[in-house]
C-alpha cells in the first residue's frame, strides 16, 4: 500500500523511504570526509530546506569546520521562478577559502549559480556543492555538482527539508506530488 499524505491543497505519495535517504547521506559524508580531511571548507547551508540535510550530514563529518547559513528563495508554491531573493545574507569572510555549499535540492540550478557568483565575487578559492537531491533533467548549467545524494526525476517533492508552502520539511521520507487519475 502506497503512503499518501496531504499538505495544504495537494496530495503527495511516498517516493524515497527514510532508509534510502540515510544511506545516501552516509555516502556523501564519506566522500566529504575523504576530500576535506586535510583542508576543511567553510560550510555554507542554504536555509530553510538544507538545514535538515546539513544536520544529518554534519553528524557524520569527521573534520572541523566553520558553519554559516544563507537564505535565498526562488520558489512560489510548487514552481521555481526566475526571481531570486536574498533573505539572509552571507556573514562570513570567504576570501581565499574553500566553501562547501549544502543544498536540499538542485533543480534548475539558479540558487547554486547565484551562490557561486556571490562567493566568487568575495574571493572564495574553491566552491563546491553537496546536495541531498538533484533533478538532472531540470539542470541546464555548466557548473559541476560535486556531491549528490540521490538523483530524482523532474517532479515536485517534499520531505527531509523540502517543503510545499512551508509544510513537509519535517517528514523523514521524501514524497512526490500525487496526481489523481
Amino acid at each position: 500500500m502506497n503512503k499518501i499524505i496531504q499538505l495544504h491543497d495537494k496530495k503527495f505519495i511516498l517516493f524515497i523511504p527514510e532508509q534510502e535517504i540515510d544511506q545516501a547521506i552516509r555516502t556523501v559524508a564519506a566522500q566529504l570526509n575523504k576530500d576535506y580531511q586535510e583542508d576543511p571548507p567553510l560550510i555554507l547551508v542554504t536555509l530553510n530546506g538544507a538545514i535538515v540535510f546539513a544536520a544529518d550530514l554534519l553528524k557524520q563529518i569527521q573534520f572541523s569546520s566553520v558553519l554559516s547559513c544563507i537564505k535565498l528563495s526562488s520558489y512560489q508554491g510548487t514552481q521555481s521562478t526566475d526571481n531570486m531573493k536574498t533573505l539572509i545574507g552571507l556573514n562570513e569572510d570567504v576570501n581565499n577559502k574553500r566553501v562547501l555549499i549544502i543544498e536540499d535540492i538542485v533543480d534548475t540550478g539558479k540558487t547554486y549559480q547565484t551562490l557561486v557568483e556571490l562567493l566568487a565575487d568575495k574571493g572564495a578559492r574553491e566552491i563546491r556543492i553537496a546536495t541531498l537531491t538533484m533533478k538532472p533533467d531540470a539542470y541546464k548549467l555548466d557548473l559541476p555538482v560535486h556531491y549528490v545524494g540521490i538523483n530524482i526525476p523532474d517532479k515536485f517533492v517534499v520531505g527531509r527539508g523540502l517543503d510545499y508552502d512551508g509544510l513537509g520539511r519535517n517528514l523523514n521520507d521524501i514524497y512526490q506530488l500525487y496526481l489523481d487519475s
